[in-house]
């Protein structure tokens, strides 16, 4: 089997930021995956299940519910290896320019006094949040995402020249 995109990015180089993941063509309009990576990959420990599921359920909230975003917004979940999480729009555009929009969400949450959703009527799991370990996430990725805002590199995945052999072997750079 082929390996998928998402397993293709060298995972010891990403850094947090905004990526786009894939760009698909779904009959004839464009739906664009972003990679909203919250934690380095393998270094910074992944964000604790339960503040991922509360992030999962402010933040879905807030995409939904902003004027300019909501009717473009498919999908906000996590990460299976909980360090970010897939944001799916309509159209294609760059990551700087869904950059305000995911500031906005990520500093947000600090105003959270409860997670949406999360009562037994309206979430799977109801007991497995955590917000305000959710609320330090938050808060962390947003001033990250400030601090970095001109620096492309959180915009952009990490190149990697990857050496194949004839045989179809690939040898990874350190």
């Amino acid at each position: 089997m082929d390996l998928i995109p998402s397993f293709s990015v060298d995972h010891t180089k990403i850094i947090p930021g905004i990526f786009t993941s894939r760009v698909d063509d779904v009959n004839g309009s464009k739906i664009t995956t972003y990679d909203i990576r919250v934690t380095k990959p393998n270094v910074e420990p992944a964000v604790d299940v339960a503040a991922m599921h509360s992030l999962e359920h402010i933040i879905a909230t807030y995409l939904r519910n902003d004027p300019e975003w909501k009717d473009e917004v498919i999908y906000w979940g996590p990460m299976g290896c909980l360090t970010g999480f897939y944001l799916i729009l309509k159209g294609s555009r760059a990551p700087k320019e869904i950059f305000d929009l995911l500031y906005r969400a990520f500093d947000s949450v600090k105003n959270s006094e409860e997670v949406p959703g999360s009562t037994a009527e309206n979430c799977g799991n109801c007991l497995m949040h955590n917000l305000p370990i959710a609320k330090w996430h938050a808060a962390k990725f947003a001033a990250y995402l400030k601090e970095n805002e001109n620096n492309d590199l959180i915009f952009e995945y990490p190149k990697t020249e990857r050496l194949v052999t004839d045989d179809g072997r690939q040898f990874f750079d350190s």
